[in-house]
């Protein structure tokens, strides 16, 4: 069974930071691109970073500079630094895995990130 879970998220002041973490189970991490998206209550579901398996990475514009997406592939996990956090950040972060061959994708629950003073 694929699981994947995400954790650490939380509430924080502007400009503070914020570490996510997601954890896969089920699948051959190491074959997967995985994303970070995100969700705000009202508006349309957001790409927010990505990183292919072999460690290509892209950012959304509205947090380049801000994010750094990374993978650990021995702990089957990927994390999230964020910093200088800003209301607009705001949202449900989701972790999705899609398979390098196939069309395998899978999701999580997500976690809560809340900025606000």
């Amino acid at each position: 069974q694929v699981q994947l879970v995400e954790s650490r998220g939380g509430l924080v002041q502007p400009g503070g930071s914020l570490r996510p973490a997601c954890a896969a189970s089920g699948i051959t991490f190491s074959l997967y691109n995985i994303a970070w998206h995100r969700q705000a209550p009202g508006k349309q579901r957001e790409l927010v970073a990505h990183i292919s398996s072999t460690g290509t990475i892209t950012y959304a514009d509205s947090v380049k500079g801000r994010f750094t997406i990374s993978r650990d592939n021995a702990k089957n996990s990927v994390y999230l630094q964020m910093n200088s956090l800003k209301p607009e950040d705001t949202a449900v972060y989701l972790c999705n895995a899609r398979a390098v061959v196939g069309s395998a994708s899978f999701w999580g629950q997500g976690t809560q990130v809340t900025v606000s003073s």
